[in-house]
């Protein structure tokens, strides 16, 4: 409780001026006395607790509302400030992997942000130091007005608080595509390394072998500055950079690991086709010395026009294989070197060259066989050609009462070229050469027609 000014005054001793009772001299000094004692205990009064006993109420109220308030803006400072620092890891994830227009615009955006940010935060932060809310003579009026500072500073916290919030809202799309690269940056690194490892370990089992692969060997040797630079990260290359490179690299390491796995398969195919092809031309040598046999009896019984066109096979055979030879001998010594693609190419050439030989050699058996069957029975060529004519009529008929003159029109010639055809058998020394090229051609030609027309109709016309 506070004590009262009576309470508070100390009592009188007595004096030897008054032995006994009260007397009119004493009590008037009491009186004089009462004054100046009063003069000294008010000050005190004042000086001590009085203030908050009789006018303290009010000012303690806005005190605790003023530190309610810096409670509250921390709290809001605070916020902000995490809001902040999180949303920092977004941006830099977004700069780390994407170079997009968008994404310079966000980042410019999240700078002009942080701006807002800094305004926001001077002014809670100059409102705190502008107001000691624990002076003991704290007025009312002061207060008041850090309750009004700090609640402005407050509020303002606040708002960048939900622009930033939404600012972060509207980078999920980047946000996203940037996580989504993120997440495959480890991966794609290590399977680059384990392509290369595996790949090295293919070349070391190829040269177990007895296989040289010097070209492998170089390859993989080229992908070591690659490798470098994936060890030292997307920090320093950056993220689509090192993806990338990742990608590229385990794409040419496993190239490198798939040719070093088959090249003991590789060398042996070569072997085994070095083998067949030196097989097939000594057979060719063999069979194009039979030519000249044919072409003597060709000559013998058929007229020039039946044989003229085969006359230089036996010498076109001999050159082909000889070529064909030499080009073994080369792709031998291309084997041996393990120079591989060299060695594909130049069997690839002896191929060629000992099909068209033997299709040349072929060519006087097929041509003495087929002129032995139509000089025996021309008949059977003829029918054979009429039939595909009649047969192609037929089709062109179906359904209509006169046949479509394209389709008749080139049908009579060929029914007029067979004519002449078969009239060219007539006489001491036919053309049979000429006369089986005439029916093959009216047959082609017949087929053509039969082609058309079929698609025509499939086509609804």
């Amino acid at each position: 409780m506070t004590a009262t000014p009576s309470q508070a005054t100390p009592q009188q001793p007595c004096t030897p001026f008054a032995p006994g009772g009260p007397t009119p001299v004493r009590d008037a000094l009491a009186l004089l006395a009462l004054p100046l004692v009063a003069a000294l205990l008010l000050p005190a009064a004042f000086a001590g607790g009085g203030t908050r006993r009789w006018f303290g109420g009010r000012a303690e109220g806005l005190r605790a509302e003023a530190q309610a308030a810096k409670d509250d803006a921390a709290a809001a400072f605070y916020e902000l400030d995490t809001a902040q620092r999180d949303l920092r890891i977004s941006i830099e994830t977004i700069i780390a992997v994407d170079d997009s227009p968008a994404a310079r615009r966000a980042i410019a955006d999240f700078e002009a942000l942080g701006r807002r940010i800094d305004e926001a935060s001077h002014r809670y932060i100059g409102a705190v130091d502008a107001h000691d809310l624990d002076r003991v003579d704290l007025e009312a009026s002061a207060a008041s007005r850090a309750r009004a500072d700090l609640l402005a500073a407050k509020d303002e916290l606040g708002r960048v608080k939900q622009e930033l919030d939404r600012f972060g809202e509207s980078l999920g799309p980047l946000l996203g595509k940037a996580e989504t690269q993120l997440a495959r940056l480890a991966p794609a690194v290590e399977r680059a390394r384990q392509a290369l490892l595996a790949a090295s370990n293919a070349l070391d089992g190829a040269r177990a072998s007895g296989l040289g692969a010097d070209d492998l060997a170089a390859r993989l040797a080229a992908l070591a500055p690659e490798l470098t630079k994936l060890n030292q990260g997307a920090g320093q290359h950056g993220v689509p950079g090192t993806l990338e490179r990742a990608e590229r690299v385990t794409r040419e390491a496993e190239a490198v690991r798939v040719e070093a796995a088959r090249l003991p398969e590789r060398a042996a195919e070569i072997d085994h086709r070095l083998v067949s092809l030196r097989t097939r031309a000594q057979a060719l040598t063999t069979r194009a010395g039979q030519v000249e046999p044919v072409l003597s009896e060709l000559r013998r019984r058929f007229a020039a026009a039946c044989w003229q066109d085969l006359q230089q096979v036996p010498e076109q055979a001999a050159e082909a294989v000889r070529q064909a030879e030499l080009k073994l001998k080369e792709a031998q010594a291309a084997r041996d070197a393990q120079r591989w693609p060299d060695a594909t190419s130049l069997l690839s050439t002896v191929r060629a060259l000992l099909n068209t030989t033997d299709e040349a050699v072929s060519a006087a058996g097929d041509r003495l066989k087929k002129l032995n069957a139509v000089q025996k029975d021309p008949q059977a060529e003829i029918e054979r050609t009429r039939f595909a004519i009649r047969d192609a009529q037929r089709l062109a008929m179906a359904g209509r009462t006169t046949p479509d003159p394209r389709h008749a029109r080139p049908l009579d010639d060929s029914v007029a070229r067979l004519e002449r055809a078969v009239a060219t058998l007539e006489g001491r020394h036919p053309d049979y050469w000429h006369f089986l090229t005439e029916t093959e051609a009216v047959r082609q030609s017949v087929a053509r027609v039969v082609t058309q027309i079929r698609e025509e109709r499939g086509a609804g016309h």
